[in-house]
């Protein structure tokens, strides 16, 4: 049975100096132009509310939903399961995920939107495991590099459980991807 480890991993604090300097990262590099914010439900919603809260440029936010077709297959094709309501063309998108493992999701939803036509793509995550990467992914903006721990915590579940610490913990006895 997972046990939630004693120790924090990244706190409170620090996510929240890490947020602002993300943020400033992004408006700098916006430089006053409009941007969409595409949080990738359900991990990144706190990280993405923080984090628009913080731009200084126009932001338009919208969700989307990616879910696996199989969730113990680690390889398993992506389905959307909630997008956008509107094409991206010619606007400067941001993708806001929560932990990039794999990176397959991320690849997906690049390939998903260029075939819209956007001004620009950018990818914004919270969390980057570097050792668990399977696709070559241009990541524009990382929080934190951690350790291949499974992660909970400022919005990140197990079994919709956790998601609601301010900081950022890891569960002993639990590895990715989760044996059925």
């Amino acid at each position: 049975m997972p046990e939630l480890s004693k120790e924090v991993l990244i706190s409170e604090k620090e996510i929240a100096k890490r947020v602002d300097e993300l943020a400033e990262e992004i408006s700098n590099r916006q430089d006053g132009r409009p941007l969409l914010v595409v949080g990738i439900l359900k991990g990144s919603f706190i990280f993405l509310a923080d984090l628009v809260r913080r731009l200084t440029c126009p932001v338009t936010l919208e969700f989307i939903r990616v879910l696996m077709k199989d969730e113990r297959e680690e390889g398993s094709p992506r389905i959307i399961k909630y997008d956008v309501p509107f094409t991206v063309e010619g606007k400067d998108v941001l993708i806001v995920e929560d932990i990039f493992d794999t990176g397959i999701t991320i690849d997906y939803l690049l390939d998903h939107f260029a075939n819209q036509s956007p001004a620009s793509t950018q990818v914004c995550v919270l969390l980057d495991k570097t050792e668990t990467h399977k696709v070559d992914v241009k990541v524009d903006y990382v929080g934190f590099e951690i350790p291949n721990k499974y992660v909970i915590g400022y919005g990140l579940d197990f079994e919709e459980k956790y998601r609601d610490l301010p900081y950022i913990s890891w569960l002993d006895n639990v590895t990715w991807p989760l044996s059925s």
